[in-house]
């Protein structure tokens, strides 16, 4: 089933996000096996990111929860919130 995982930044998190960044990259790109969707959340200045979200098909929520818990960006702390709904695409890219 697919899953979305919304995760926004807590404030003030912006160095962190950098410094842990290319672990991240390694993690997610071990991981793009039935990934949809993946990036940062912007601001409004479009350049700032404000957090992500990555829409993975998994086998069930449980599964969805492991690999975010093993996620490097939230293993550093970079997250004040992390929701993870299933997701069923209505509309989808031609």
């Amino acid at each position: 089933m697919l899953f979305s995982i919304h995760m926004i930044d807590r404030p003030g998190s912006a160095e962190l996000r950098v410094e842990v960044a290319e672990a991240h990259r390694e993690f997610v790109g071990g991981h793009l096996d039935a990934m949809w969707a993946g990036g940062p959340l912007l601001a409004d200045d479009e350049t700032t990111a404000v957090g992500s979200l990555i829409i993975k098909d998994f086998v069930d929520r449980a599964a969805a929860v492991a690999f975010i818990a093993g996620e490097p960006y939230n293993r550093a702390g970079l997250f004040e919130s992390v929701v993870i709904h299933g997701f069923h695409p209505v509309v989808k890219p031609s």
